[in-house]
């Protein structure tokens, strides 16, 4: 009886010493560790050109660039990208469907509480897209709240939203769409008299789209506003801390290297207008300090 009580508690201890050290090798086997296995990261990026499209079946832009180049220098070869609607990269990023979002996204006080951001990587302005000739004549968001007839068409999850209501432009003037070309027809359709977005991203839209009857605000009045310029950065989940400090790492390698600018200056960006004050961090942003 004695030797069977001393089996069982042998085989009692060689179960807890197993389980241990499973538990330990797991602590050690991170997110980053599994996509270096692995070779490949599943990054959500949203469908607006410069920062991402597909082009002849190849995901390009300025956000794709970039994160190539940093998952490259972490080891992780193959991007895996995923076009999506902006409003369901925060989302999809919390389901689990995606590893990173990043698409110019900006940080914003609000969304740090949803998403970890890494540091800044683009800055941009806003930009407006009336009927050809601008009949109402806008040039700002100002103009917008003046008039209470007019409607604008905006993009789901995106700022300008909350922009233009910090404006004074009132909620029920705002007609929020799924992408760039459902608010471009919708003001062709005349269901709105003008939409807005990013600079970059609205004006190569509608170079890429050839509409002889919308056309881009030249002398768009920026808004004074905080988040006027905004700061786009990938977006990590809460939890991923170890991912997104060596995605970190890497990304102020490529800034201090003047890497940023070469990256993106092919989409149309430039250096004097889009690459971030290095000493600016996301850590400012979401405080609000710089934002």
């Amino acid at each position: 009886m004695k030797n069977f009580k001393i089996s069982i508690l042998a085989m009692a201890l060689l179960v807890i010493l197993a389980a241990c050290g499973k538990d330990d090798s797991a602590a050690g086997e991170g997110l980053l560790s599994s996509l270096q296995d692995k070779g490949v990261v599943k990054i959500g990026f949203a469908n607006e050109k410069p920062y991402a499209f597909e082009e002849d079946g190849e995901l390009q832009g300025g956000a794709v660039a970039i994160a190539k180049a940093v998952f490259e220098n972490l080891g992780i070869e193959e991007v895996d990208g995923h076009l999506s609607d902006f409003g369901q990269l925060i989302p999809g990023l919390g389901a689990g469907k995606f590893d990173v979002i990043t698409a110019g996204m900006a940080i914003t006080p609000d969304r740090c509480g949803s998403v970890e951001f890494g540091e800044p990587e683009i800055q941009y302005g806003e930009g407006l897209i009336v009927a050809t000739g601008n009949p109402e004549n806008l040039r700002s968001y100002a103009d917008i709240a003046a008039n209470p007839e007019i409607t604008v068409a905006v993009m789901s999850g995106a700022t300008e939203k909350d922009f233009m209501m910090r404006e004074g432009v009132d909620e029920k003037q705002i007609m929020m769409v799924p992408d760039i070309p459902a608010s471009f027809a919708a003001v062709e359709s005349g269901r709105a008299q003008a939409t807005t977005g990013t600079e970059m991203t609205i004006k190569m839209a509608l170079e890429s789209a050839n509409k002889d009857k919308l056309e881009f605000v030249e002398d768009f009045v920026q808004p004074d506003i905080e988040g006027v310029p905004s700061y786009g950065a990938a977006a990590f989940r809460i939890d991923d801390d170890e991912l997104r400090e060596a995605y970190n790492t890497e990304l102020k390698k490529l800034k201090e290297s003047g890497k940023i600018a070469e990256l993106i200056e092919p989409y149309g960006f430039t250096k004097e207008m889009n690459v971030v004050d290095p000493a600016l961090t996301t850590e400012s942003i979401c405080s609000g300090e710089n934002y």
